[in-house]
């Protein structure tokens, strides 16, 4: 009895079970059909916002971050910008001193002339001594011929402040110590046959004394040497003839004449023309030379 009694019991509340169940579900169902019509009804009215797959999560994202706060440097980074900076003004500082130091200085040359001309506008003999010595050349030395002739020097022994200043800015030397720089420069010009002719020329009028057309023998003789001596064999022997010539002076023609018969003419002479348009003075060395050749 007791078992029949609680399989009806069982049974009864089973069937209540469901009953709650399908209750309950049928609320549910209401509840949600009316959310449903809610919804359809705000979304015609445009009130509800689309989230489905065009929605960007990454904007809701950046609004919901809080903005991101900027480091403050640390005293290291500060000392690193400082020195940064610092590095800075000193590099254009020191390329401002190379630039003005490689610049040539009309300020600085005229200063520098003024060291050897004292209170005078030309450099004369006891400032050209002071000069020679300072840049370390012997007066007598061929390259000082060179320079005077960059200078476009007017007389021997002598440099105006008008040719100093020129001559120097051409060579765009305004200290002892960049003269020094250019001396082999200078010494190189002498291997242009073109200079050199130049300079040669310009030897003569500026060895010989300004109220003479001709050079004085002795002059003549050590200005030849100095340009001819190490490079013209056969100048030791007109040398000689020189010394013991009838003549007294050189003048131009014959002056540009021998350079011209240095680079022409054979050591043995064997092409030398007596009926070229030679001057005497040369006729004569010629003459004299294969006299002494045959005794």
């Amino acid at each position: 009895i007791f078992h029949c009694l609680l399989q009806q019991y069982c049974v009864l509340m089973s069937s209540l079970f469901f009953v709650d169940i399908d209750f309950q579900l049928n609320s549910h169902l209401t509840t949600l059909a009316s959310i449903h019509k809610i919804h359809h009804t705000l979304h015609r009215l445009n009130l509800t916002e689309d989230v489905g797959q065009d929605s960007h999560p990454s904007a809701c994202c950046s609004r919901a971050m809080p903005p991101r706060k900027k480091r403050r440097p640390s005293a290291g980074d500060d000392m690193s910008a400082k020195k940064s900076r610092q590095d800075s003004v000193f590099r254009k500082h020191e390329t401002s001193q190379i630039r003005e130091e490689e610049t040539f200085s009309s300020k600085r040359c005229l200063e520098w002339f003024y060291e050897y001309a004292g209170c005078d506008d030309v450099v004369g003999p006891e400032g050209m001594e002071k000069f020679c010595e300072d840049i370390g050349v012997e007066p007598e030395n061929v390259v000082m011929l060179v320079l005077a002739w960059k200078l476009d020097a007017q007389s021997m022994g002598y440099f105006t402040l008008q040719e100093w200043l020129r001559g120097m800015g051409s060579l765009q030397c305004d200290s002892t110590e960049r003269l020094r720089n250019s001396l082999d420069y200078l010494r190189s010009v002498l291997n242009d046959s073109t200079s050199f002719k130049l300079i040669y020329r310009y030897a003569f009028d500026f060895a010989r004394e300004k109220d003479q057309r001709s050079l004085d023998l002795n002059t003549a003789k050590c200005m030849l040497g100095l340009l001819l001596g190490k490079t013209w064999p056969l100048f030791p022997v007109f040398n000689q003839f020189l010394e013991q010539s009838k003549y007294k002076v050189i003048n131009k023609d014959q002056w540009c004449n021998v350079l011209e018969f240095s680079r022409t003419i054979n050591l043995d002479l064997s092409n030398y023309d007596e009926d070229g348009a030679w001057p005497v003075l040369l006729d004569e060395f010629v003459e004299w030379y294969k006299e002494r050749q045959m005794s």
